[in-house]
C-alpha cells in the first residue's frame, strides 16, 4: 500500500520559518545575558516556547498541515507572548 503524502501549505511554512527566526533571536540574547542566574532563569521560562516550537514542526514535518497544525502554531504563539510579556528581553 502507498504511503500517504502529507499535505503541504505555503503559508503556514513562512510562519513555521518566521517562528523559527524569533525563537534563534531571543536564544541569542538569552546567551548573551552575562548573569549566569539570570541566563538560566530566562533559559528556563523560554524552554517551554522552545518545547512548543520544536513540536510544531515536527507535526509538520511528518505529517504535513492537518487538523491539529493551528492549534499547534495558536499554542506556540501563546506561550511566546507569555514569555515576552513576562521578561524583558
Amino acid at each position: 500500500m502507498a504511503k500517504k503524502r502529507r499535505k503541504l501549505n505555503k503559508d503556514f511554512e513562512k510562519k513555521i520559518y518566521s517562528s523559527k527566526k524569533n525563537v534563534e533571536l531571543v536564544l541569542a540574547k538569552i546567551y548573551d545575558i552575562d548573569d549566569e542566574d539570570i541566563q538560566k532563569e530566562y533559559m528556563s521560562a523560554f524552554n517551554v516556547v522552545v518545547y512548543l516550537y520544536n513540536e510544531l514542526k515536527e507535526d509538520y514535518d511528518q505529517k504535513g498541515f492537518n487538523d491539529n497544525s493551528d492549534e499547534l502554531l495558536i499554542g506556540y504563539k501563546n506561550a511566546f507572548d507569555h514569555f515576552e510579556s513576562e521578561y524583558e528581553i
